[in-house]
């Protein structure tokens, strides 16, 4: 069992990363909210991870604190989830978000992560609220952005961003489409892009607030 890595952050392209080891590259896969906290590649990391192997494949998943790979390991006990999708619950909300949530019964708000029927939001309810009892709830949200006008030196590095973003949402499961639409508005929202977590950030909240 992979517990922990400590390390060189060589790569990032959320959900991928990759963490050099001793020289040693470990690919991950890690939630948007853990990327987000992430520094640029060349810095120190320490991720908490689970691995997991299969017939076919072993994968290895990275969170920036214990808390968020508890709830992980929580909702992949759950009936019908596993690793890829309890991965995109964990990028479309916080984990306090997640916890209060499954407090206030919301299966509406989780039904918005792609992936999650109405079915398996209200099992995930049923099986989870009383386990996450002991966690605290999610705080209110501050996150608020202003919208200015794009300065034209940064447009050729801003595409790339865009790019980026929709990739990373499609990577975790949201139709091309409506990917492109999310990351337009929430372009349209920023005053200053330097990255492309800034686009996930907000197509991310806007998409599962609803």
């Amino acid at each position: 069992m992979i517990g922990r890595l400590k390390g060189e952050l060589a790569e990032k392209q959320p959900p991928h990363i990759m963490v050099d080891v001793n020289g040693v590259g470990y690919d991950v896969e890690a939630s948007m909210n853990t990327c987000f906290k992430l520094p640029d590649p060349g810095c120190s990391v320490t991720l908490y991870t689970h691995f997991v192997v299969r017939e076919d494949a072993q994968l290895l998943y990275g969170f920036y604190d214990k808390y968020e790979r508890t709830l992980f390991r929580a909702l992949i006990k759950a009936s019908g989830v596993g690793p890829k999708l309890a991965l995109s619950i964990l990028s479309g909300m916080t984990a306090q978000e997640l916890v209060a949530c499954m407090q206030r019964e919301d299966a509406a708000a989780l039904t918005r992560i792609p992936g999650v029927g109405k079915k398996t939001a209200e099992r995930l309810i049923v099986e989870l609220k009383d386990k996450l009892k002991t966690l605290p709830a999610a705080e209110p949200a501050d996150f608020q952005l202003t919208g200015n006008d794009l300065p034209g030196a940064a447009l050729a590095a801003i595409d790339g961003y865009r790019q980026e973003a929709e990739s990373a949402l499609v990577s975790l499961g949201y139709k091309p489409a409506l990917a492109a639409k999310a990351v337009a508005q929430a372009e349209k929202q920023l005053g200053d892009i330097n990255s492309s977590e800034s686009l996930i950030r907000l197509a991310l909240k806007s998409m599962v607030s609803g």
